[in-house]
């Protein structure tokens, strides 16, 4: 059984010999030649295999877009998040979510530090701002733009990949003929009909790698971009995170309670990204590159696992503008839904990427994730500032049990280490993992 949430105890003496963890990794500018971003090391890669991929600075200007379009879901489930109002924001998430999947995934199979796919990024990105834009009016007079947005954004990411025989007939074919026509029809279409649609074009872009299963066999990803991108992507999301307390103390006194809110929502957003940051990412590189289908792996993990982590850190800053900006007074059932229900699904997905990474059970975070929606009812009654405090000396304790444990992990894998074993260049784990 794992002590880090992540890797499992027989892979966590492995990462730990490795540099998988991040603390023992090196910073970029001592990382030695040949190892990227990711932390990834030359020889952990398959025979054959290219050297590592670096995310391009198109991708990272294409993800600025997607800055802007999580904002707009936000605001959209700030303006309704009662239950319907949360599926409502959903369908809207999940095509714009998927666009950027599709682009990351064309970008990770394929060299696009081209002119040619260059643009292609950029006109991805385009669609992506008009997504964006259609967002707060996307069950008003702005569906119609949503879809197109989205079915223009399908149509030039096959356009990118139509030298790949067959392409049609997978994920982004759907994307053309399924999914794109269905957004744009349902845009067409009153509210209640509307979300019944876009639901059902939804479905079909998320069951696409499913049922596409054997045919994307064939399909090489590579090991190291790929947890990047889906890394960046989710800090993104928590990027919101802190928009959502900023926005909400810019505007009031700023008082002892103001400031004690902030700081609590601070410290949650914080120990939200150590969740991920120091525990999760290397564990999923890991597992990616050692996985014997990598396939599989980044559909469960990547694609389907980070929807999400990216969708309970929208919840979880809404949550924060409901409560930062009046601390004093008791939260609705809406409201605590938002904060302590993204948490809890939060803590819960670690539990299943764990699950399909090494078969092994997330102990300390399925509990933390039980203690979290446990107390959930009791906040509807207590003032805001309690239940932020409440939530933030979870994640704290949830922290510091698992630093704890790594150190623990990390000294008895070090004592197993006969003289000289290390290999030259080999990060030595003393101390804080």
């Amino acid at each position: 059984m794992s002590t880090t949430g992540e890797l499992p105890a027989e892979a966590e003496e492995s990462a730990v010999r490795t540099g998988e963890r991040s603390a023992g990794r090196r910073p970029d500018a001592e990382r030695p030649e040949g190892r990227g971003a990711a932390g990834g090391r030359p020889d952990e890669q398959r025979a054959g295999e290219p050297p590592e991929k670096r995310v391009t600075w198109a991708e990272l200007y294409f993800d600025l877009i997607f800055v802007f379009a999580i904002t707009q879901v936000s605001g959209l489930l700030h303006h309704r998040h009662d239950l319907l109002g949360i599926g409502q924001a959903l369908v809207v998430f999940v095509p714009v979510y998927w666009c950027w999947v599709g682009t990351t995934v064309q970008a990770n199979i394929r060299d696009v530090d081209t002119p040619r796919d260059r643009l292609g990024i950029l006109a991805v990105g385009f669609t992506g701002l008009v997504m964006a834009l259609a967002v707060p009016g996307a069950y008003g007079n702005r569906g119609v733009l949503l879809g197109a947005g989205y079915w223009a954004a399908r149509v030039v990411l096959l356009f990118l990949l139509v030298r790949i025989p067959g392409v049609w007939r997978g994920p982004y074919g759907v994307g053309v003929l399924v999914s794109g026509p269905l957004l744009v029809a349902g845009g067409l279409l009153p509210e209640g009909p509307r979300v019944c649609l876009w639901a059902l074009a939804a479905l079909c872009d998320l069951s696409g790698p499913v049922v596409f299963r054997r045919k994307l066999a064939a399909v090489s990803y590579h090991p190291s971009h790929m947890p990047e991108r889906f890394a960046l992507f989710l800090l993104v999301a928590l990027g919101e995170s802190i928009v959502g307390i900023g926005a909400s103390a810019a505007s009031v006194r700023l008082d002892a309670a103001e400031l004690v809110a902030v700081a609590a929502a601070f410290t949650i957003s914080a120990g939200l990204w150590w969740q991920y940051f120091v525990f999760a990412a290397d564990a999923m590189r890991h597992a990616v590159t050692v996985a014997d289908s990598r396939r599989d792996l980044v559909r469960r993990v990547f694609q389907y696992g980070h929807l999400a982590l990216a969708a309970s850190v929208i919840a979880v800053a809404v949550g924060f503008g409901e409560t930062v900006a009046d601390p004093r007074r008791s939260l609705g059932a809406a409201s605590v839904g938002l904060l302590y229900g993204g948490c809890g699904l939060y803590l819960l997905t670690f539990g299943y990427t764990r699950w399909m990474m090494f078969r092994s059970v997330a102990t300390t975070r399925i509990v933390a994730a039980a203690v979290v929606l446990a107390l959930a009812p009791a906040m509807v009654r207590w003032p805001a500032l309690a239940a932020l405090v409440t939530l933030a000396v979870v994640l704290v304790v949830l922290n510091v049990v698992e630093h704890r444990r790594v150190n623990a992990a990390a000294a008895a894998a070090e004592a197993d280490r006969e003289p000289g074993a290390e290999a030259a260049g080999d990060p030595v784990v003393g101390g804080p993992v």
